[in-house]
Order: structure tokens, then C-alpha cells, then sequence
């Protein structure tokens, strides 16, 4: 988003930043070139979505909430999905519930999450022109779908693919990533808040002995480095290193 970023830079006007941030997004959500009208309006409702997702526990896409019809599938919407992924306009994660290097061979198509290619249209979607959210930290402001869009375009500016755990008897963590040099999967938990200590799922996780799991991590918004046990604590800010 390099107009954006140019024009804070020479106006220093956050109003003009959110005015551009919002055409590029009116823009993602009508561009299909190659499908019909009906197809557009689909991957419009789609990408439309992506930001009220966020907003829920699971986060993952609800097929039914597409069009509102009972009985459609994930396959129902394959090419509308493809066309935003492929496009780089949405970031997808694919659940995994036994892993296993490599994630791949597990990989389920059918229960994923999508997040927005940048944060800064997300910001936009979610605070308008408020950007004290964001830079003063407010109590009442929930900001872990703003941390997790981070996390997923940072790993996924680095190549990697994107995974998320999702069992239903042990928890969900955010992310997993390869581990190509132990040959293990390496768990990633995202924390906006002060209970960043607090995660159940990745302790249960990294304690399976059938994951052999070697080390994990949690990200946060705390500046200081520290580990205990398998789980590495570090700021969000560190996740340029993965």
C-alpha cells in the first residue's frame, strides 16, 4: 500500500491515509474481471466477511453466512475463495487437526480462516478514523484480530504456509508453522492483551507427546523475551525473524 503510506508521510493526515485505504478495499471487493455477475457478488459477500469473522471466537468462515442458504458447502464457493487467495487480496489458513510435519499432508480445505492482506484496511474497517485504538492501547478495545492479521501477513511475507490447530476436545491455537531444520511443527499463539501468560490449548499442545513438539511461541505485546518450559515468550514485533 505504498499511496498510503506516501501520503501520511507528506500530509500527516490520517484522514486522507483511511480515505485511500478505503478505495483500495471498495476496489478488492469488486474486482473479478473474469467471473460473471454472480460469481463477483459472491467473492464481494466473501471478502466482505473477512473483517466480521475476525470478530468472532472461532474466526473461521461459516459457509451458510455467504448467502444465507442451508445446505452449501465449502466446494460450493471453491472458485470464489481461489480468486482471492490467488489474487492476494485475502490470506488463508488451513485447519489442522493431528499434526504432523509436514502440515501439508494434513491440511483440511474445508475449515479455514481468511484474513485481510493488510492490516491497515482492517484498522480502517474497524475504527474508521479513531486511530487511538491503536496507538494508545484503550482497555475496551479488543485488538486480537488486528494482532493476528499481523502475525499472518509477516509468516506469510516470509513464504510460509498457513496453518491454524483446531480440535475439538484440545483447543485451537492461531497458527503453525514447518519446522524444516528439526523436521517438527512449531506452534504460534497471539496474545493483545495482559493475560498473554494464559493459554491452555498450546500448553496441552506442546505436551502432547504425540506431536512432538519441541519448542512454541507466544507473541505479544509484552517487550521482554523470556521462556518457560517449551514456550518462548517474545513481542509481536519479533515475528520478522521467523
Amino acid at each position: 500500500m505504498p499511496d498510503a503510506i506516501n501520503t501520511y508521510l507528506s500530509e500527516k493526515n490520517i484522514v486522507s491515509v483511511r480515505n485511500i485505504q478505503a478505495e483500495i478495499h471498495e476496489y478488492y471487493a469488486s474486482d473479478a474481471s473474469k467471473y460473471s455477475v454472480e460469481n463477483k457478488l459472491k467473492i464481494s459477500r466473501i471478502y466482505d466477511l473477512i473483517s466480521s469473522n475476525m470478530e468472532n471466537k472461532k474466526k473461521r468462515v461459516v459457509v451458510k453466512n455467504i448467502e444465507g442458504k442451508r445446505g452449501k458447502t465449502f466446494n460450493d464457493y471453491q472458485e470464489e475463495f481461489e480468486y482471492l487467495v490467488s489474487a492476494g487480496i485475502a490470506l488463508n489458513v488451513q485447519a489442522i487437526s493431528n499434526p504432523k510435519f509436514p502440515l501439508i499432508e494434513s491440511a483440511s480445505k474445508n475449515l479455514i480462516k481468511l484474513y485481510l492482506n493488510d492490516v491497515g484496511i482492517l484498522t480502517g474497517i474497524l475504527y474508521g478514523n479513531n486511530i487511538n485504538a491503536i496507538l494508545d492501547g484503550q482497555k475496551s478495545i479488543n485488538l486480537g484480530s488486528v494482532y493476528e492479521t499481523i502475525v499472518a501477513s509477516e509468516l506469510k511475507a516470509h513464504g510460509k504456509k498457513l496453518y491454524y490447530y483446531d480440535n475439538r476436545n484440545k483447543g485451537e491455537v492461531d497458527f503453525l508453522i514447518d519446522d524444516y531444520d528439526s523436521l517438527s511443527v512449531v506452534p504460534i499463539e497471539v496474545k493483545s492483551g495482559k493475560d498473554y501468560t494464559v493459554h491452555s490449548a498450546l500448553n496441552n499442545f506442546v505436551n502432547n507427546n504425540d506431536y512432538h513438539i519441541q519448542k512454541g511461541y507466544v507473541v505479544s505485546n509484552e517487550r521482554t523475551i523470556r521462556q518457560k518450559g517449551k514456550i518462548i515468550y517474545l513481542p509481536i514485533y519479533y515475528t520478522m525473524f521467523f
